[in-house]
């Protein structure tokens, strides 16, 4: 839907994703605020915006295996491990450059998710589920227990990544190479979805069987949709790898993959925009909820503070059953429904 009076007149200006001045311009402004925040903002703020972007590749991933193919996974932290250990073993055994390490993650990760989705073909919903939860349990046994590639509980050591002459030893650094690849990530994942591959999965999404009898591949669109999720995931490993400069098994929960998709459902199905809007929800509600944990022990010191140091766990829950009882459909329902208010305007409908 464009805003009142404004017309296409080309098929290519149907097909695009920012199409007025106005659009292009609110891009612009907000990449240019993007990028120079390490000119003004302190370590703290760098720090979360990195994680919150390396968080919104991985919950992208996940969207797009979920939220367009219909294909429930609550795995995703270990394939994010996967991408993880993989990048730091390319670079650290090999030798191999930061570049060709990440892409090498992010096919090690695909190609295991692979292994695991081949059950997507004849199971879905709950069974689905707990097969991709045999995958959490079988791949965090693997960091653990597989000690010459892995560290073991010791964990593994990262060195800086390096492209060319170009060293990411800096929080600032660090936090440029994050924001590109968060927003190449993106991107892609726009643009993916508007392709034949987008449309294959969300006709699996509606109706398998009528996908099948149209002539859709179910095995073959489904695989693929786990691979492109856990390359998300093993994309997302690398960044998270880089930017703590270590990696061990507990970094890679199953409460994580839970989170993950919890931040799916409060940011909304079934598009591009709804994990950036969960993630950063939940994340900035993770800050908040860890602000207040030292002020209500102070205020209420009889019940001690292990009460609340569970805040954080408490309220993503309380915020997730909410989501689904009052707004199952997220946050970008609520935002799309505002741009076609304000697309209409002055007309009333």
């Amino acid at each position: 839907m464009l805003p009142s009076g404004t017309y296409n007149v080309r098929y290519e200006q149907s097909m695009a994703i920012f199409r007025t001045r106005a659009q292009w311009i609110l891009l612009a402004l907000f990449l240019i605020a993007l990028f120079t925040v390490p000119l003004y903002g302190s370590r703290y703020i760098l720090s979360l915006i990195s994680m919150i972007g390396i968080t919104i590749i991985a919950v992208e991933g996940l969207g797009i295996l979920t939220g367009y193919s219909g294909q429930l996974s609550v795995g995703q932290a270990a394939f994010v491990g996967v991408g993880a250990y993989t990048s730091v073993i390319c670079m650290q055994r090999f030798e191999m450059p930061f570049l060709l390490a990440i892409l090498c993650a992010g096919l090690a990760s695909g190609l295991i998710g692979i292994i695991f989705g081949l059950a997507a073909v004849r199971i879905k919903g709950f069974y689905l589920a707990m097969t991709t939860l045999a995958a959490q349990f079988i791949l965090g046994w693997c960091f653990l227990h597989l000690r010459s590639w892995t560290g073991g509980t010791e964990g593994l050591f990262v060195k800086p990544a390096t492209i060319g002459p170009l060293v990411f030893a800096s929080a600032q650094s660090k936090y440029y190479l994050v924001m590109v690849i968060t927003v190449i990530m993106i991107f892609f994942a726009k643009n993916l979805m508007r392709t034949r591959l987008g449309r294959a999965l969300v006709a699996i999404r509606d109706n398998d069987l009528a996908a099948e009898v149209m002539g859709i591949d179910l095995l073959l669109y489904k695989l693929i949709a786990f691979f492109i999720c856990c390359f998300f995931a093993g994309v997302a490993g690398t960044l998270y790898a880089e930017y703590v400069e270590f990696v061990n098994p507990v970094q890679y929960t199953l409460e994580d993959s839970i989170l993950y998709v919890g931040m799916l459902i409060v940011g909304g199905m079934g598009s591009i925009m709804g994990p950036i809007f969960g993630v950063i929800f939940m994340k900035l509600l993770n800050e908040g909820a860890l602000y207040l944990t030292p002020i209500l022990t102070d205020m209420v010191p009889a019940l001690g503070g292990a009460i609340f140091s569970a805040l954080s766990t408490a309220v993503y829950a309380i915020v997730i059953i909410l989501f689904l009882v009052f707004e199952p459909k997220g946050i970008n329902y609520r935002w799309t429904i505002f741009k076609n208010q304000y697309r209409l305007y002055p007309f009333a409908y």
